[in-house]
């Protein structure tokens, strides 16, 4: 894809979450381990209960007959003999270098701390558990390239699940456990089918690598920041405390400034879902037909790691599935909401039933409480149990209206900044001259400041704008302007629940790019919600692209309105035509379920729904006549 231009703000921060805090010890020299390792009472960042070593071993370089070493903290009961077998629990990731997550954090010598609260919140050591956090190639002590979930990083996840199986403390049986980038490893682990694999537990993931950079051919603004702050985390050098073999491999990426270079040019040139490169990324293609036990959670109003071809993975994988589903953020399924205090999903006992679902598979115990195998949050806040995910009892087409619209961007103060301009060839083919030149000097961000107990990313807004803008606008504004249009529903006659991935087909002529929205209008409030959108660049003919799954209600009584135009604001790099796009026919792919037979379960409202209600919802104005039924459950 050729672009013109692209904005030069660049959100260039990575996809990870804040681990529990641990109390400071003593800098210096390590701990030398006793047979069974550092413990607690050696080094206060050991959770208590745990006896924490550190190993390395090989795992195949792609392409090549060398190998790279992997380094691995693993976290082994203390009150059980060295050689006690135990199964494992195993998080494979970019976060887990001694001294910081994201940045540096920290000069003294202690463990990773990113799941610290799953070992003690499930209380693992005490239940007979290993954990062990694998540094995958280009982080923390672990040699190589950097490779987004590539080849590489491929073969990494596969040997270190085969590693940690053939332990000698290892009953051979592994689990999986992580949450964003931690998570994807574990769906890549069901994959590739290791040996020893038993169980996946995936909190926020993604669940194809391709949509997070972009959408149907459009960047995003992290089409370049993701590469670039994941190449400031593969800088982190170890701590002054750590072995001498430790911050050698830490700094392997400062010896190798290729690794950086390579990390971005891949993944800012490679730009369409067909090319080779996001082929062999993409995990939801790849599920077909595999069958670990899996345990997943996902925020149907993620900013993050949205619910992009959640629904193709979860067809294709056949296994036993159980997941946590609802309107939250970019949240761990224990994580309180700091300024509330109330759960971030909205759901007691996450760990409870975690350790129920690896006690079943990975030991073979029958849990003795029944948990459903989907927990579901609908749009009020109420949590119905369902045995799959979605549940669909009417999928069909509606007709939307024809109608032009002018590809026209974004208002003049959100153009693209004066420079922000295609490269030629000679700076890399593919990349804004911007890009180009962070290529040339291995330019890498710093990191953004976190947001006490969350994940952050992208803080990314949609087509509605700032709160200004949007106490101004009216849904019914944007039919009047020639840079969109809406088609807008008849009245729902019975709560009508929108569940799975719709899917929009455009018949078009003139080129440019597209903006697709879905919105809840109540008529009794005036109100219009933003329940779902996307973009995609237009072809001669036009454009079949999925939206976001999601899982949304309407009452009896509202209206589906969907506006389809030019790409106005929000979460993408804009390159507007400046042609009139002419929408022959539309139609919208819908799936249905009714809300009557809903089976209650235990929950709250997530922490976010009401924020999340609040700044994507403005006046509907004038409804004017539905021209369309959504389908009836």
């Amino acid at each position: 894809m050729n672009r013109s231009r692209l904005l030069a703000t660049l959100a260039a921060t990575a996809a990870v979450a804040t681990g529990a805090a641990l109390a400071a010890p003593a800098q210096g020299a390590p701990v030398t381990p006793s047979a069974k390792g550092v413990t607690h009472a050696d080094n206060p960042g050991v959770p208590k209960g745990a006896s924490w070593s550190e190993q390395y071993f090989s795992s195949p370089r792609a392409g090549a007959p060398s190998k790279v070493t992997l380094h691995a903290d693993i976290f082994r009961p203390a009150n059980l003999p060295a050689n006690a077998k135990t199964p494992v629990i195993i998080s494979m990731g970019p976060y887990f270098n001694h001294s910081g997550q994201t940045g540096r954090e920290t000069d003294t010598y202690q463990p990773t701390s990113r799941f610290d609260d799953l070992i003690d919140g499930a209380q693992l050591m005490k239940r007979g558990y290993t954990f062990i956090a694998v540094d995958l190639r280009g982080f923390g002590a672990s040699t190589g390239c950097l490779d987004w979930v590539g080849p590489g990083e491929q073969a990494d996840i596969k040997a270190s699940v085969e590693w940690a199986a053939s332990r000698p403390w290892s009953t051979g049986k592994v689990g999986t456990y992580g949450k964003s980038y931690d998570a994807v490893t574990g769906l890549w682990a069901n994959d590739l089918k290791p040996k020893g694999l038993k169980a996946v537990v995936a909190q926020e993931p993604l669940w194809n690598m391709y949509p997070y950079l972009y959408s149907n051919d459009v960047p995003r603004p992290n089409q370049d920041g993701t590469p670039l702050a994941y190449n400031s985390i593969a800088g982190l050098g170890g701590t002054t405390g750590d072995s001498a073999r430790y911050k050698a491999a830490a700094d392997y990426e400062k010896q190798h400034p290729e690794c950086y270079t390579r990390n971005l040019h891949d993944n800012v040139s490679n730009t369409s879902a067909d090319d080779k490169y996001w082929k062999v990324r993409n995990h939801a293609a790849l599920a077909k037909g595999t069958t670990t036990p899996l345990f997943v959670t996902q925020g149907f109003t993620e900013s993050n790691t949205k619910p992009e071809q959640m629904e193709q993975f979860l067809s294709n994988h056949v296994g036993p599935e159980r997941g946590w589903l609802g309107p939250w953020e970019h949240v761990r399924g224990n994580d309180v909401d700091p300024t509330t205090g109330r759960l971030a999903q909205g759901r007691k006992n996450f760990f409870g039933e975690v350790v129920r679902f690896y006690d079943q598979y990975l030991k073979g115990i029958k849990p003795t409480v029944k948990d459903p195998n989907y927990a579901i949050q609908d749009n009020f806040g109420s949590w119905r149990a369902q045995t799959t995910w979605p549940v669909t009892q009417n999928r069909s087409l509606v007709t939307l209206q024809p109608g032009k619209y002018i590809d026209s961007g974004p208002v003049a103060d959100q153009a693209p900044a004066a420079g922000a301009r295609r490269a030629g060839d000679a700076n890399g083919k593919g990349l804004t001259a911007v890009q180009a030149e962070k290529v040339r000097d291995n330019q890498v961000p710093t990191r953004r400041t976190q947001r006490s107990g969350q994940d952050v990313d992208q803080r990314v807004t949609s087509q509605l704008g700032t709160a200004a803008q949007r106490r101004a606008a009216k849904l019914s504004d944007a039919a009047a302007v020639p840079n969109s249009y809406q088609t807008w529903s008849k009245p729902v006659k019975v709560s009508t629940r929108l569940t799975g991935t719709p899917r929009i087909i455009l018949n078009t002529r003139g080129q440019g790019e597209v903006y697709v929205g879905m919105w809840d209008v109540a008529p009794d409030k005036g109100t219009a919600t933003l329940i779902n959108e996307n973009v995609a660049e237009l072809t001669k003919s036009g454009r079949t692209f999925d939206l976001k799954s999601l899982d949304w209600t309407l009452p009896k009584g509202h209206r589906l309105a969907v506006t389809i135009g030019t790409i106005q604001g929000g979460y993408w790099y804009i390159n507007a035509s400046g042609r009139t796009i002419t929408v022959n026919d539309a139609q919208l792919q819908l799936a249905v379920q009714s809300t009557a037979h809903d089976v209650k379960t235990e929950g709250s409202k997530s922490a976010f729904l009401d924020s999340y209600i609040a700044d994507n919802t403005i006046p509907s104005g004038v409804i004017p006549r539905g021209t369309f039924e959504v389908p009836t459950p």
